[in-house]
């Protein structure tokens, strides 16, 4: 004893979600290795227990911090095992108790518990009006309850004892751990009593709500069920007149779809117009399919799904590496993008036009954006596209009249933020039938297009959010207003080196994949590999050298099938055997230094080429003869340049009257080619120069840029192309135009090692670096 009260030892059960109290009888399973070993033991003395709650139902193996201190010592009346080593305990709570010391924790708790017996002393009035408002209130509680019986309240109303009453209500309530053991813990009857009470008020007020929510559900319910009888019998009264149709379903149908997709207030009021109309038409009505076309059109369409962004850095870049090869500027335009939507959470969509020569992968980029975006991937090729009503549908008063093609891709992506491809831009045509680059100025103004207007539905819709991507081979076709509402990024064609790793990286493999080969089976070498990017294509892309290698393999698969051969190796040497002798060639540094002949450099849809510029002077009365297929362009400026000779030609002892006594020959070789532009200025007057002086032209000199009367050196474009055709034909020096001095960064480095780049602003300069004295020459 202690202090009076009694203390005893007693196995522990730590119970989840229960809590028990005096004079209370219920069961439960028991599964716990501890809980076992603790009932065991308590049938082994005098089936006494003790039980609390645990603080946290979902501890599997609490401690002493996971229970409450305060519980019910109770007695076993019957142990049942179940399949599965769990056993249901049947139970009576006989008194509160207290946990003075955990004496034991293994193998099950043991504890020294203080035993509260309730006050046994007489109840004064306070006590007993108290017992009387709680019993009114649990009445009222039943009344309103659906979890407690009826007959309950006779079997409490007889109880004297105030915490004996007190406990048998609790035990009836279905209340939170929490407020179960706060009653648990209440040691006095009195303060018991007042904790219920307060419960009981609290739970009444909610069971009250609960019930006239209840009773509003069931007229509502009641409601729906009346007319869901009066449409069944006109349902049925019209089978029997023969008038049978599903227009009342499919009209609630639409108008459940409104309801749901929450659009704009003037939209929403349009689109319930139309279907008001739709009501009121006959189903033979051929306007009827007209508006419910449209009704469905509106509602198919993504306005308020759209895809989260994947603002993943990181795995962007891994991405965009991982399907293309080299294209360094698109990737860190993406990454941008990317970079700011992290930071500012929202922004209106780009648009980025990749502008490059075919095959250099500006289609498939947007996909791999798309992916790396997690968006939504939606191509629409406007090549040859004339038709203005393509981009902004047609009005519905048109028979079989749709939406255009953009609003037809959101709804095929599902989304509002897809990735819009315009494939071909620099392809768009126009005729009676509109100027559809005219309506792409709209779809791709990011002012503009948050209200794009379809003329078929006639309602706006936002796609400010749409990442818009546009394609083209040339910058020239485009019309300047809708250039002007873009990002231009430029793509060059791949150097020689970038198209031998791209086929080594991705078209090989896809390559042997579709034709059931693997590396096993046949293997081409690097040598093979250059090759067939020298000899056998000529393009600024991929396409022809991935036919190229479909071509080996399919041979190589016959071959291999044909002559049982385990492996294969494509070399050099033996290319020919597959794809037959070579198709091209390329011009290669001549034998000796030469006069009048001289190495331009041109750029071409394909890549960059060497020209060779020969100049013949002969006796005649000055003609100019310019051949090799030239164009305008080329011809203004070898005459460009033969003006600039004469104004030097004293000083290089040239006679003043040479125009008058001999004729000049120039010509470019391979004349079934037509060429033009400017670049090759430069190039024709220094072979001029050196046909008429007789100095001989370095033969590892190169050379491109525009020239002026006055003999400035002006800019040229395509610098990165014409240095990698240099390169192939063994230049070691090239003379480019001073103003390009910007783009030798975007030359790779292999090129930059091999060749001496010296920037130039005038012809002295250019003279100075590519004629060589009379006397000497290089030979081989």
């Amino acid at each position: 004893m202690e202090n009076g009260k009694k203390i005893e030892r007693l196995p522990l059960i730590p119970l989840r979600g229960l809590s028990v109290f005096p004079f209370m009888v219920l069961h439960f399973d028991v599964g716990r290795d501890k809980s076992i070993k603790a009932l065991e033991e308590a049938m082994l003395r005098n089936q006494h227990i003790f039980l609390t709650a645990q603080m946290d139902i979902d501890v599997d193996l609490p401690v002493k911090e996971d229970f409450f201190q305060v519980g019910t010592v109770s007695k076993i009346k019957q142990m049942l095992k179940l399949p599965g080593d769990a056993i249901r305990v049947l139970v009576e709570g006989l008194y509160r108790a207290e946990i003075l010391e955990i004496v034991g924790e293994e193998p099950y708790f043991e504890v020294d518990v203080r035993i509260r017996y309730d006050n046994e002393h007489e109840k004064d009035v306070e006590t007993e009006a108290m017992m009387r408002t709680v019993l009114r209130t649990f009445e009222r509680y039943v009344s309103v309850s659906t979890k407690v019986g009826p007959d309950v309240i006779l079997s409490v109303s007889a109880i004297e004892d105030a915490g004996r009453f007190a406990d048998v209500i609790a035990s009836q309530l279905v209340l939170k751990t929490d407020e179960k053991q706060k009653i648990i813990e209440a040691y006095v009857p009195k303060e018991r009593l007042q904790i219920i009470y307060e419960i009981l008020v609290k739970e009444i007020e909610i069971l009250e709500v609960e019930k006239q929510i209840n009773d509003k559900v069931r007229t509502h319910i009641n409601k729906v069920q009346k007319e869901y009888y009066l449409r069944e019998q006109m349902k049925m009264i019209k089978q029997e007149l023969g008038e049978e149709n599903d227009l009342d379903d499919e009209i609630d149908e639409m108008l459940e779809q409104v309801r749901k997709l929450k659009l704009p207030k003037k939209i929403e009021e349009k689109i319930r117009k139309e279907i008001d109309r739709f009501s009121k038409m006959s189903s033979a009505s051929a306007e009827s399919n007209v508006i419910r076309s449209y009704v469905n059109w509106i509602l198919e369409l993504p306005w308020n799904k759209q895809t989260k962004d994947t603002l993943d850095l990181k795995k962007a870049r891994r991405i965009l590496d991982e399907d293309h090869y080299g294209l360094k500027s698109v990737k860190e335009r993406v990454l941008e993008y990317l970079a700011v939507r992290q930071l500012t959470k929202s922004m209106k969509g780009p648009i980025l036009c990749l502008v490059g020569p075919p095959g250099v992968g500006k289609t498939s980029i947007a996909k791999s954006v798309a992916r790396s975006l997690n968006r939504k991937f939606v191509r629409m090729s406007l090549g040859g596209l004339r038709d203005e009503a393509e981009i902004r549908g047609h009005r519905r008063t048109y028979i079989g009249a749709i939406p255009g093609r953009i609003i037809n891709g959101i709804k095929e992506s599902g989304s509002k933020n897809p990735l819009f491809l315009f494939d071909e831009i620099d392809k768009l045509s126009s005729d009676f039938r509109g100027d559809p680059a005219s309506a792409l100025l709209e779809v791709l103004d990011p002012e503009q297009n948050k209200e794009f207007t379809d003329h078929y539905l006639e309602v706006p819709f936002d796609l400010s959010r749409v990442m818009f991507i546009t394609t083209a081979n040339s910058l020239a076709t485009i019309p300047r207003p809708l250039l002007d509402r873009m990002e231009v990024i430029e793509i060059s064609g791949y150097t020689e080196d970038e198209k031998v790793s791209i086929a080594t990286k991705y078209l090989v493999p896809k390559q042997l994949k579709a034709h059931g080969l693997t590396d096993e089976n046949i293997s081409i070498s690097e040598d093979a590999m250059h090759a067939m990017v020298n000899f056998y294509t000529r393009e600024s892309g991929v396409r022809e050298l991935e036919r190229k290698i479909a071509t080996v393999s399919r041979k190589a698969a016959a071959k291999i099938v044909e002559e049982d051969l385990p492996t294969l190796r494509v070399t050099k040497r033996n290319l020919d055997k597959y794809l037959g002798a070579p198709r091209y060639r390329y011009d290669e540094v001549g034998q000796t230094d030469q006069i009048g002949i001289v190495t331009g450099l041109a750029w071409t849809r394909v890549g960059g080429e060497t020209l060779n510029v020969e100049v013949t002077p002969m006796k005649g009365t000055g003609k100019l003869v310019l051949t090799g297929q030239m164009g305008d362009v080329m011809k203004e400026s070898a005459r460009a340049g033969l003006s600039y000779i004469r104004s030097i030609a004293h000083q290089y002892d040239i006679p003043e009257d040479f125009y008058e006594k001999l004729d000049l020959h120039i010509h470019i070789p391979e004349g079934a080619i037509p060429k033009d532009g400017p670049s090759a200025g430069v190039t024709m007057a220094t072979a001029v120069l050196s046909a008429l002086t007789e100095r001989p032209v370095d033969k590892f000199v190169a050379m491109t840029g525009e020239i002026t009367l006055r003999g400035r050196v002006l800019p040229i474009g395509g610098l990165k192309e014409k240095s990698l055709a240099a390169k192939r034909a063994g230049i070691k020096k090239v003379l480019f135009p001073y103003e390009n001095l910007k783009d030798l960064e975007d030359l790779p480095a292999s090129v930059q090692k091999a060749i001496t780049f010296i920037p130039v602003k005038n012809m002295d300069e250019v003279i100075a670096e590519a004629l060589l004295p009379k006397e000497t020459g290089h030979e081989d």
